[in-house]
């Protein structure tokens, strides 16, 4: 494979598990699950979100390979599958914050 072709196929990687991150819920979701993991319930009571909506964003999360599964008995734990994940999307803030930090700034540059 070259390595145009390889860039490629890593950049269209790279697009689908960011595809995961679309939805706000499924980062609140990963932010809840860093602190500890969780059944679909805790998330469901925790983000106050409909059990059918929490399972569908966790199927996605674990389509994804975000997330992972522990069985205890009959109750089904989701887990972070690498902690990089919050780290990637606290850098994703700092950028944000530093973007609306920009933007409040030139507007007080404008204003009268």
């Amino acid at each position: 494979m070259d390595t145009q072709a390889l860039a490629r196929e890593i950049s269209q990687m790279q697009a689908d598990l960011c595809s995961a991150f679309v939805e706000p819920t499924r980062i609140l979701i990963l932010y809840a699950l860093n602190e500890k993991p969780r059944n679909v319930t805790d998330l469901m009571n925790e983000l106050q979100i409909p059990q059918s909506s929490t399972s569908r964003h966790l199927k996605v999360l674990r389509d994804h390979g975000l997330v992972t599964t522990i069985r205890q008995g009959t109750s089904i734990q989701y887990q972070l599958a690498d902690q990089r994940l919050i780290e990637a999307l606290d850098i994703l803030r700092s950028v944000l914050r530093d973007r609306i930090a920009y933007r409040a700034s030139v507007i007080d540059k404008t204003s009268p």
